[in-house]
């Protein structure tokens, strides 16, 4: 999900009564809330972005480890403050930080899974991606919800409201997990009605603001389909247009060797490629059927080659 939502789930957290376990307590469960993000400072390197997100920071490893980092952070900024006695103020008690920083990376990684970007949950024991595909990465009504929750607690200094939108958040992510799970179900069986075998991979997404539709992709083999599925009423509707993988088109298997795209594929979870060509390059740029239309979501090789077949979705190769 957005940091902003992230910030909102540590927050709420914070005002349901956590923040009075220790001193910093509403700053420990904002900042655990969106630590594993730490891997953002990839662009600042020539490391392909998305073949490093997600992983590092967001595995089992960087769960066990961040939270006493973080505390470690904060027993230094304890010792170099000076102590004011405020009966406002509850003292500094490190381990309570360390468990508040456990609710905050745990709730960043639980999300971060809800969406179809995925995240890699057992790095570095186990590289491979999960997809919760239930919430779209920005969800409006999650932050009404938690934002709501926190401004009515701050204002009437009680946990009742920040309680009650972690319960209507809750209770609003289990119905998008169920829908998304009726939802996969559903096309997959009618996808199996109409062609006699189920899909070799599929993506039941969500799409922005409208949690009761969801962008189709399905793998058929060659080629991809897409479509959307509609919860009221229930059906799902394919789009004619077919998406050829073109990955074994000549020049290909030579892009795959190329840092830029060797590093997207990583992260890539239904690629497809565009060759173009002059008379001897071919210009091969891999995208994800999940991103087709974002710009940045794309890498490109330019590889010789000789006498190929045209692919089908070909473009002109600037000089």
């Amino acid at each position: 999900m957005d940091n902003l939502c992230h910030t909102l789930v540590g927050a709420a957290m914070a005002e349901a009564g956590l923040k009075r376990r220790t001193q910093w307590g509403s700053l420990a469960l904002m900042v655990s809330a969106n630590l594993p993000d730490l891997d953002v400072l990839v662009f600042a390197t020539d490391t392909p972005p998305v073949s490093f997100r997600r992983g590092w920071t967001h595995g089992v490893l960087a769960q066990a480890l961040l939270p006493w980092a973080l505390a470690g952070v904060f027993v230094l900024a304890h010792r170099r403050t000076r102590r004011v006695e405020d009966a406002s103020v509850p003292p500094f008690h490190p381990l309570w930080v360390v468990g508040l920083g456990y609710l905050g990376v745990y709730s960043h990684v639980f999300l971060d899974y809800l969406n179809n970007y995925g995240v890699r949950l057992l790095a570095p024991i186990d590289w491979r991606w999960f997809y919760g595909d239930t919430m779209f990465i920005v969800d409006p009504w999650l932050w009404s919800i938690l934002g709501l929750g926190v401004w009515f607690a701050r204002r009437r200094g009680r946990t009742g409201p920040a309680l009650g939108a972690l319960g209507l958040a809750a209770a609003y992510i289990a119905v998008m997990l169920a829908l998304a799970s009726d939802a996969r179900a559903f096309v997959t069986a009618q996808w199996t009605a109409r062609t006699g075998h189920p899909p070799r991979a599929l993506m039941v997404g969500p799409v922005p603001v409208v949690p009761w539709t969801r962008e189709v992709i399905i793998d058929a083999g060659e080629d991809y389909r897409t479509g959307r599925y509609t919860a009221w009423p229930r059906q799902m509707e394919l789009s004619a247009d077919r998406i050829p993988k073109n990955d074994r088109a000549p020049g290909v298997d030579d892009a795959r060797r190329q840092t830029p795209v060797a590093g997207f594929l990583v992260w890539t979870r239904f690629p497809f490629w565009e060759i173009g060509r002059s008379a001897d390059r071919s210009r091969i740029t891999v995208r994800d059927m999940r991103f087709r239309g974002r710009p940045g979501f794309a890498a490109t090789a330019v590889v010789p080659i000789a006498g190929a077949r045209e692919p089908s979705n070909t473009f002109p190769v600037s000089p």
